[in-house]
């Protein structure tokens, strides 16, 4: 039997002894932590997005107030600041494709550049094909040399460009236009498109070799389907190069009828007296094919622009 003094001593330490609590989470403490990590995040996405908000409305404004102007008269324009016009003029459209010989201008402007970007992929293709597959002497300098022409612009080397024209009786016609562009963009071609060739699986080659390929027909039907990214970019740089060009037309072509688009719009700027209006309804009907242009291959230039990092 237990004794009477040892249960009370027991019973006492039992009514004395302190509650063991369970344990709780510090919830406070990280609490507090989530909502001050949630309120920096926000303050720095605000101040990102207003950033990127007002690049993008200086960007746009001027493309804004362009289409507002061109929908003024030569009055109204240096009158009127505000950018939505209440009585447009959709004429001055009109009048800029027709009095300014805008379609002529036009269709120069959408054939040459469909001459110098078809030469462009055509030859940089071929050439970065080469670099990348093909083992001959000299490859590696000849590369070099070849990129290192990106650094020359095209208006670095008028004199001798305008003498050899000369010579080879290429003044003011349309082969001694195309041909320069066509060698000003090769550079950057070559370089973009040997990048991309040179990630290509070798098994993919082997394969087709197997099937009967020879390097032309594994370059023609394997390479370059698989290129189309990078050519992507290509026919957008090149064709906004091209479509923009104003020096080049000056020097090589002084037949009206050869000029391009760019080089059409000065018709309407005179000694005098400038066609506002006109002017900027001329400027916004430029920039539509070159628009219409980047946003069809939109998805083509991410992927292209961003093939380069990856390594396959």
């Amino acid at each position: 039997m237990v004794p009477t003094v040892q249960l009370k001593n027991m019973s006492a330490f039992a009514q004395t002894a302190p509650e063991t609590s369970t344990p709780t989470r510090p919830a406070d403490g990280f609490q507090w932590q989530r909502w001050a990590y949630k309120g920096k995040r926000l303050v720095f996405l605000t101040f990102a997005h207003a950033f990127c908000l007002t690049i993008a409305a200086g960007c746009l404004f001027p493309l804004v107030w362009m289409i507002s102007s061109s929908l003024k008269t030569q009055t109204t324009i240096f009158t009127d600041m505000s950018l939505w016009v209440s009585h447009p003029h959709w004429e001055n459209y009109y009048w800029a494709w027709t009095r300014g010989h805008f379609g002529q201008f036009f269709f120069n402007s959408l054939f040459y550049t469909v001459a110098v970007v078809t030469g462009v992929i055509l030859i940089s293709s071929l050439a970065a094909y080469a670099f990348s597959r093909l083992k001959f002497p000299g490859k590696n300098i000849l590369f070099i040399l070849i990129i290192s022409t990106m650094m020359i612009p095209i208006p670095g080397s008028f004199i001798a460009l305008y003498v050899l024209l000369v010579k080879l009786h290429l003044v003011n016609t349309r082969l001694g236009y195309i041909l320069p562009q066509i060698n000003g963009g090769l550079a950057l071609g070559i370089f973009l498109l040997k990048t991309f060739f040179d990630k290509l699986p070798q098994d993919l080659e082997d394969a087709a070799r197997i099937d009967g390929c020879n390097k032309f027909q594994v370059y023609l039907n394997v390479a370059l389907p698989l290129a189309k990214p990078a050519i992507a970019v290509l026919v957008v740089f090149n064709a906004l190069a091209v479509w923009n060009e104003y020096l080049l037309a000056m020097l090589v072509l002084s037949d009206q009828s050869l000029m391009p688009l760019q080089r059409g719009l000065m018709v309407f700027q005179g000694a005098h007296l400038t066609q506002y209006p006109l002017l900027m309804a001329g400027i916004a009907i430029s920039i539509i094919p070159i628009v219409t242009l980047y946003f069809l291959m939109q998805r083509y230039i991410v992927a292209g622009i961003t093939a380069g990092a990856l390594k396959m």
